[in-house]
């Protein structure tokens, strides 16, 4: 080929370069770097500097709690694995919904997508924001107990910056959520070390009869492991965004890896820590953990605590509202949900509907919700649909044994964490009937909504009408279109 060829072969790819960004659709643009901040930013939030009561609570010693906290940490990272094989599986975006159609059917996919936009992501993003906010407001009035009203307004406020940079911009969000990640691992540090030195210079008297478990009884122990298990979810976010994920069979089995051994060891040491410098009396009567310990051991620091834990529940957000609209994007995709949220802004490329559709509903949740009972409300839904869909990974695993899979979990991981969350799952029924109830009520609401959004045909042609309007004009209003190519 001579001089003029290569030019011209240059320059049709530049051509073809500058039309594909011209194109609206999702870019892959997050690195192992990025993803690996997106796993860590988004599971420690505000968990590991609350969480620590609900623990200690249910399992009634200092010992047992950290062995529920060391648990939790290998079980979520036995999850992490399998969420790895089905992410490398299934080269979708959409995390638990994408992997429940795959493999268990449109029905099952429908309900988890319900249950996460009526009630599991409001009822996560709502116990992290008043976290935010607590620790944002209790400076200013210590000792005495901040208004509920203030702490709910700058919870508030939090979200809707949180929403306001995933609507402006995904690269935007990526490296707001790679620096808020330094941040928080530097307030897991300062709280690590100095607990780690007091227990070095023999300060181990609150660990004398450490396993005493008179007050322990077995239908309170579920509620221990979800309080855990709850500080660290976030493990299978990365999933909810595999179509933006560069070469994604090398980055989500590595980001996931590295992501959860990291957090299981920090958490550990973390929860030592607290209880070298506090007794579990002491830990039960505090409503912040982590003010409390530095006032204990960081005197001339003790006032940079609070800012770092805002900072660290304000990188939990902002990944969660990165990664949990996808899921909401994928279904719109599929048919199950309006396809107006299956739309992203025609110039910033944003999944701006899906994203604004999660706002309204964190807002009521945030002014009317009580922070432990979020957790069991939400918990029960969201773990007997991870524990679905890791079940419908080994039946697909069975029913197609010869399909690729680049990245493949031993078996007996698999079994086990599906095993144990079915056996949690089935546990809080007994020990938290209401909430845990009302969770499996909510989710099978889903079941006459599926058959009226799938089978819109149904509907009267009036109202068919009226939505398609609707939807019309909310489109020429948000300025957004369709995607104009496959992303996966």
């Amino acid at each position: 080929m001579g001089i003029d060829g290569v030019q011209s072969k240059e320059e049709g790819d530049e051509v073809k370069e500058k039309k594909e960004d011209k194109v609206i659709h999702l870019r892959r643009t997050i690195g192992l770097l990025p993803a690996i901040s997106f796993i860590i930013g988004t599971v420690v939030g505000s968990g590991i500097f609350i969480a620590p009561k609900g623990v200690l609570i249910n399992s009634g010693s200092v010992g047992l709690s950290l062995v529920v906290w060391a648990l939790c940490g290998v079980l979520s990272t036995f999850g992490a694995l399998c969420y790895a094989e089905l992410g490398t599986t299934f080269t979708k975006s959409g995390g638990h919904y994408t992997y429940l159609l795959e493999t268990l059917g449109p029905l099952p996919a429908f309900l988890r997508l319900w249950a996460e936009f009526l009630f599991i992501r409001p009822a996560v993003a709502s116990y992290v924001s008043l976290a935010f906010g607590r620790y944002v407001v209790e400076p200013f009035f210590s000792p005495c107990a901040p208004p509920t009203a203030l702490i709910k307004l700058v919870s508030i406020l939090g979200v809707t910056f949180v929403v306001a940079i995933n609507c402006w911009s995904v690269t935007l969000a990526s490296r707001t959520q790679v620096t808020l990640t330094f941040i928080k691992m530097f307030a897991l540090v300062l709280i690590i070390v100095p607990g780690i030195m007091a227990l070095a210079r023999g300060q181990t008297e609150n660990f004398q009869n450490g396993f005493e478990i008179d007050t322990l009884t077995l239908d309170k122990l579920p509620l221990a492991f979800y309080s855990g298990l709850y500080a660290y979810g976030g493990w299978f976010y990365l999933n909810f965004v595999t179509e933006e994920v560069i070469n994604p069979n090398r980055n989500i089995p590595l980001a996931i890896i590295f992501s959860m051994v990291t957090v299981t060891v920090c958490y550990v040491l973390v929860n030592v820590a607290y209880y070298t410098m506090m007794t579990a009396e002491e830990l039960l009567v505090s409503d912040a953990v982590a003010v409390t310990f530095a006032n204990r051991a960081l005197h001339g620091l003790a006032s940079v605590i609070p800012v770092l834990v805002a900072v660290s529940c304000l990188g939990a957000l902002n990944g969660g509202f990165f990664g949990a609209p996808r899921m909401l994007f994928v279904g719109a995709r599929e048919g199950h949900w309006p396809v107006l949220f299956s739309m992203i802004h025609i110039r910033r490329n944003t999944p701006l509907p899906a994203v604004l559709l999660l706002y309204p509903l964190v807002v009521v949740m945030v002014a009317r919700g009580e922070i432990f009972q979020l957790i069991n409300f939400a918990s029960f839904s969201r773990w007997l649909f991870i524990a679905m869909a890791t079940m419908g990974m080994l039946i697909h695993r069975y029913r197609f044994p010869l399909h690729p899979r680049p990245f493949k979990v031993p078996l007996a991981i698999a079994v086990t964490f599906t095993v144990v969350c079915f056996f949690i799952v089935g546990l809080s029924l007994y020990s938290d009937p209401w909430n845990t109830g009302g969770s499996c009520a909510l989710t099978l609401s889903g079941v006459p909504v599926y058959y009226l959004t799938v089978h819109r045909s149904r509907l009267p042609t009036r109202w068919r009408k009226l939505f398609n309007y609707c939807s019309k004009q909310l489109q020429i209003l948000l300025e957004v279109a369709q995607q104009e190519v496959q992303t996966y």
